[in-house]
């Protein structure tokens, strides 16, 4: 095994060999808004222990889990939302 400073080292030399962008993600990036975590929980739940033949199969079980969802789980997410934006801290 190589030691974490060799690996990071080995990798930064492959990335430049193939000419390949760094794209830097920051900590408290907003492509990942608060609403969305209280989404994840519950769908790790549900597909827990499933497998898929095929990608399709996925999407389709997505969206009967989506479509099954009550409404207050949705107004939950929204109104937390609200909240948020109405903090005086804001989102960040």
């Amino acid at each position: 095994m190589f030691p974490s400073h060799g690996v990071a080292n080995l990798t930064q030399q492959w990335l430049q060999r193939y000419g390949w962008e760094i794209l830097f993600h920051p900590a408290h990036s907003p492509d990942l808004a608060p609403s969305d975590f209280h989404l994840f929980g519950p769908l790790k739940r549900h597909l827990g222990g499933m497998a898929f033949e095929t990608e399709d199969d996925l999407i389709s079980e997505l969206r009967n889990w989506f479509d099954n969802l009550d409404v207050d789980f949705y107004q939950f997410a929204a109104v937390a939302l609200a909240k948020m934006h109405r903090s005086p801290r804001g989102l960040r």
